[in-house]
């Protein structure tokens, strides 16, 4: 039997085994059974089993799976596709994966596969920073295969997209409060309320003896309004000229 701390306790029947196990609050586990006689060791069985699974949960984090990225190509390929199709094999490089380019022949096309090979040589040339040739360009029945591989293992990549993520996230320089514009924010503060709270310039107490007012800055000139519309004059009736009177001639003539 083994003991807690891993030392060894000699052979002991299984009552006794058990009698200490229960004395340490422990579980007896058999490690070996298929030795002569039996290993069993003193252990808590719920912490190993929970170390256990850490132990297995980190080592699938760190294991690396090789993923083989596809990318298709034809030999009369206009150069804006092609400056797309290569900057995905650049992407699936710097990502750590393989990437397999196939060249796709068709009709007449499959008489000129010198086409396609020149176009892997050139894709190969352009990525030689990023990753090599693994497997050279092979005809394929109408198509043309070429298998490129990362310089860069993909647990490195992974770790260095790690790293830039931790770096982006933190503050940087900007973020951090400048003492000197905190300090002449308070000082720009400070003035104004000693400038409001002066009586010089308070209308309620007028300026100080002694003072001689400042000319008062023109104020800025309002818009005229537009004047109101007046209401229509209503025509006055003109007097009627009141009728002749007879006068005494008139009298004595009639």
């Amino acid at each position: 039997m083994v003991g807690p701390n891993g030392e060894q306790v000699g052979i002991v029947r299984v009552e006794d085994a058990l009698r200490l196990a229960a004395e340490a609050d422990l579980d007896l586990v058999e490690v070996a059974p298929m030795a002569r006689p039996p290993v069993a060791k003193l252990m808590d069985f719920g912490k190993f089993k929970y170390e256990a699974a850490l132990k297995a949960r980190e080592a699938r984090k760190n294991q690396v799976n090789t993923v083989i990225k596809e990318i298709k190509l034809r030999p009369k390929i206009d150069p804006h596709d092609y400056g797309t199709k290569k900057g995905h094999v650049e992407r699936f490089l710097k990502a750590g994966d393989k990437v397999k380019v196939t060249i796709m022949f068709r009709g007449r096309e499959q008489s000129r596969p010198e086409l396609g090979f020149r176009l892997l040589q050139r894709l190969a040339e352009d990525i030689t920073e990023l990753g090599y040739v693994e497997s050279s360009p092979k005809q394929d029945g109408r198509n043309m295969v070429m298998v490129l591989a990362p310089t860069k293992k993909k647990a490195d990549a992974r770790a260095e997209q790690r790293r830039r993520r931790e770096l982006s996230s933190m503050p940087g320089p900007d973020d951090a409060t400048d003492p000197a514009i905190d300090t002449a924010i308070d000082t720009a503060i400070d003035t104004a309320i000693d400038t409001a709270s002066d009586p010089a310039s308070d209308p309620a107490t007028g300026p100080e003896p002694g003072t001689v007012p400042a000319a008062s800055a023109p104020a800025a000139s309002a818009p005229a309004a537009a004047p109101a519309p007046s209401a229509p004059a209503t025509p006055r009736p003109r007097p009627r000229p009141a009728p002749p009177t007879k006068t005494a001639a008139s009298a004595e003539s009639a």
